[in-house]
């Protein structure tokens, strides 16, 4: 730091004075001397508006990296004296470079304006610019003027947010400055950075997981700061949701989940209703409808729980839009044998399982689970009217030929309603299922005209494919004919499809099903007319039985007895060591964090004395410096009082006045003195040299000499200045002749001048326009060339692609085809054993007869 500056007053006068000239880097480096001086450590009121000034210099030259530097400084200054002090700088800093991203913003769009008004089409070099790059004129002026502010603005809020993490003086601060970060990336479509700053967030809070012990750390077990981390985090999922960046939209659920979780209590019920307003808007978006109806079901309980003064519109509108969500649910597909072989159900559980716990939920919701809860909680008595008699004809009754009559009207209904139209594609899906299954049941063939005639709605494309995933998922048992246009049902008789009971409304067993229970019903059938024909032998092998297991059971009746006592006394050993260990480290556990808090107690009350000693040195210093000050003000005074003195002083500022110390007074003092001695005695020295009377009796003699010469001189210099003028006269007049006649002569070929202009220019632009349609005709040559090299690239890629899926087709023909023929092996032998066991029966009751004799 200059020596002059050993106060801040003058360093801030200074720079204000190099800001009035111009000079704003020359103003940063003095007052980023004063701010990185070890003299001024303590903080004082003079070095906020210094701050200030150095954070304005810093956002009008756009050095983030020093206005970092002096944000880490003053924050070593006053956060154990003043911390309001540095939020109030901080603000500042954060406000002044938002103004000055949003006045580069209208300034670029002012720009654009600018050129946009005029009535004429774009120049070809703005063509061309666009042609090549892709980018209008608003965004090479954005590129230009916005861009360097946008990222010095981005700089600005990372840089706050690392100087003020896990900080719980400035945690409200710290919020504020994340949240309208935010909202820059939002305002300006910064998606990379939305990421990074997600990134930067969610590192920061790990941070105060692993930083526990430090003074001013973050308990995230308190409700407030908690509050504050979920609205944030909130905040950050709406605008990931604004913004469609679904993933950190997902990302930012699992860090709201996990702050809930670290919480004793349950948080505020609207935070929880905002939480599920946006969970199910991204289970919707996601296209996991059966979490999305999940969703809302929570929040209509808590809803429902929480607040009193629910109004009824809203709970209708509530209660329809979770009937519409529950019933658009997909209808959930059949066991598959090849997924369970493969372990896909497990990887698919589990995710459910995740998903579950961002509900709060136990165990994955299901969707004949929501539907049950639908009746269970009276959720169908607050519907709208017309929707009451959805759930009955999609979930209970079986009316093929007229389901689609029946739930026009509620169709219609949802999508005249804005909120609930976004399930009417999915409940159309749900009717042409429903439609199909119920027809299977009853038809064995069916037309595809009649099918589409029973779902109107419906295209061609789109039941066909709903048909299709059916049979693909193993819901429906069908088969197409596109020769014959028609549909037949349940014609796989030799594999069984599942064993559970069919999902939704029906009235009888596929033939599948019918041909797969046939085995078990006769082999109960053969049993049962065992026990009819030989019923003696049956009961002497049950009492046989019963007689040998009641042996064993006395043998080992005391044994065994003794093994559960002695396994009892092993499990109540294991508890109570198992006690006696979890008391034994809680008890270690809290004498760690007692000499923990002892120590950090012992260097805070060491803090607290150092500080107390520096205060006190710091005090008798500034009492010297002030003794010392007033009695160089008084010394100053006395000579201001003399003459020789205020002559002293006039030679010096104020500021080099305030600096100086009385001996230097003194001796400065003293010198001058000297000096003033030394030039009299030359001047003396040199008067006597002077006073010499024969020199000034020469120069008396010469004085009329001298006139004489001077006004000789002045007659020959107005002489000469005439004869000047005379001649540029003269000169003049000639030029201008000369000229006259110059343009005379001139003026015959005007015409032929301007006609040799106006060809040259017509040949000109002729020449630009034939090279500008050469080049658009190359530049189209050109992208129907890409577009076709495009076209056979995706012609092979689609072969490649149809060529391994019917290779992938064919694999899977063959694997059924060995699975079928493994259950046919399987069945095969099952029967032959029943025959040797139905033979080995007869013969063994028809023994007791001779028919040779």
């Amino acid at each position: 730091m200059p020596a002059y500056f050993q106060r801040p007053e003058n360093a801030l006068k200074r720079a204000n004075e190099f800001m009035d000239v111009g000079k704003r880097q020359r103003a940063l480096e003095t007052l980023s001397d004063v701010i990185k001086s070890k003299r001024h450590r303590t903080w004082q009121k003079v070095h906020e508006p210094i701050m200030q000034k150095y954070l304005q210099l810093c956002v009008e030259l756009r050095k983030s990296h020093i206005a970092k530097e002096g944000l880490y400084q003053y924050k070593n200054i006053c956060q154990q004296v003043n911390i309001a002090s540095l939020v109030d700088v901080v603000r500042c800093y954060i406000q002044l470079a938002e103004e000055r991203t949003e006045a580069a913003r209208e300034k670029s769009h002012q720009k654009v304006v600018d050129v946009d008004d005029l009535d004429l089409p774009d120049s070809p070099e703005s063509m061309l610019l666009k042609a090549v790059s892709g980018e209008d004129t608003q965004d090479r002026t954005d590129r230009a003027i916005l861009t360097p502010w946008v990222k010095f603005l981005w700089e600005s809020y990372r840089q706050c947010l690392d100087l003020l993490r896990n900080n719980s003086r400035v945690e409200r601060l710290y919020q504020d400055i994340a949240q309208q970060a935010f909202k820059f990336c939002l305002k300006y479509a910064r998606k990379t950075e939305f990421r990074k700053l997600c990134d930067n967030l969610r590192t920061h809070l790990g941070h105060i997981h692993k930083h526990q012990h430090q003074q001013t750390a973050i308990n995230l077990n308190n409700a407030e700061s908690q509050a504050m981390h979920l609205e944030t985090r909130l905040v950050q999922l709406d605008s990931a949701i604004n913004m469609e960046l679904w993933q950190e939209a997902f990302k930012a659920v699992e860090d709201i989940h996990g702050l809930i979780s670290l919480s004793k209590k349950q948080p505020r019920p609207s935070l929880m209703a905002n939480y599920y307003q946006k969970l199910g808007l991204v289970f919707w978006k996601s296209g996991n409808r059966l979490f999305h109806a999940s969703t809302l079901h929570r929040l209509y309980h808590l809803s429902r729980e929480q607040r009193k003064n629910l109004a009824p519109d809203e709970l209708t509108q509530m209660a329809s839009r979770v009937l519409c969500a529950t019933l658009a649910v997909q209808i959930p597909p059949s066991h598959n044998a090849i997924g369970e072989l493969l372990e896909l159900n497990e990887s698919v559980l589990d995710k459910k399982r995740q998903l579950a716990t961002l509900l709060m939920l136990p165990n994955p919701p299901t969707r004949q689970g929501l539907i049950k809860d639908l009746v269970k909680h009276g959720v169908m008595q607050n519907v709208y009217p017309e929707l009451r008699s959805l759930y009955q004809w999609l979930e209970v009754d079986f009316h093929p030929l007229s389901l689609y009559k029946r739930v026009t009207a509620p169709l219609d209904t949802i999508a005249k309603n804005d909120e609930l139209s976004q399930y009417e594609p999915a409940l159309e899906d749900i009717v042409i299922t429903r439609v199909l299954k119920q027809v299977s049941q009853v038809y064995q063939t069916i037309e595809f005209s009649r099918l589409a005639s029973l779902v109107p709605f419906a295209t061609k494309f789109r039941l066909e494919r709903i048909i299709v995933d059916a049979k693909k998922t193993l819901e429906l048992q069908v088969r197409i004919n596109h020769q014959t246009e028609s549909l037949t049902f349940g014609t796989n008789l030799d594999m069984a499809q599942r064993e559970d009971v069919p999902e939704g409304p029906y009235i009888q067993n596929m033939p599948s099903e019918q041909i797969r229970n046939q085995l078990t019903v006769m082999a109960r059938s053969l049993h049962k007319a065992i026990n009819l024909i030989v019923p003696e032998q049956k009961q002497a092998e049950r009492e046989s039985l019963k007689m040998k297991i009641m042996g064993e059971y006395r043998t080992s009746a005391k044994r065994d007895h003794v093994k559960i006592l002695q396994r009892r006394q092993i499990i109540e050993d294991r508890k109570e060591q198992l006690e006696h260990f979890v008391d034994q480290r809680e008890k270690e556990e809290m004498e760690e964090q007692e000499a923990q808090r002892s120590k950090l107690y012992e260097e805070e009350m060491a803090r607290l004395e150092r500080e107390v000693e520096e205060r006190k040195k710091h005090r008798a210093v500034l009492e010297h410096q002030e003794i010392k000050r007033k009695h160089v003000k008084e010394r100053i005074e006395q000579l201001r009082k003399s003459e020789m003195g205020s002559k002293f002083l006039e030679k010096f500022d104020e500021e080099d006045i305030a600096d100086l110390d009385v001996d230097e007074i003194m001796a400065k003092q003293v010198e001058q003195l000297e000096k003033e001695k030394k030039e009299l005695n030359e001047r003396l020295k040199l008067q006597e040299r002077k006073v010499d009377h024969l020199v000034r009796a020469q120069r008396i003699e010469e004085l009329p000499l001298l006139e004489k010469k001077i006004e000789e001189n002045g007659r020959l210099a107005r002489e000469f200045w005439e004869q000047q003028e005379n001649e540029r006269i003269e000169k003049l007049v000639a030029e201008r002749k000369q000229a006259l006649e110059t343009k005379k002569r001139l003026s015959r070929i005007r015409e032929d001048k301007e006609a040799f202009v106006n060809k040259l220019q017509d040949t000109r632009f002729s020449e630009y326009e034939d090279k500008l349609a050469d080049f658009e005709q190359h530049m189209t040559k050109e992208r129907n060339k890409r577009m076709k090299e495009r076209k056979e690239k995706r012609k092979i890629e689609r072969r490649e692609k149809w060529i391994k899926e019917r290779e992938e087709e064919r694999q899977r023909i063959r694997d059924e085809q060995m699975l079928r023929g493994k259950i046919f092996l399987f069945q095969l032998i099952s029967g032959l054993f029943h025959f040797l066991h139905d033979c080995f029966s007869l013969n063994y009751c028809l023994k007791p007869f001779n028919f040779q004799k």
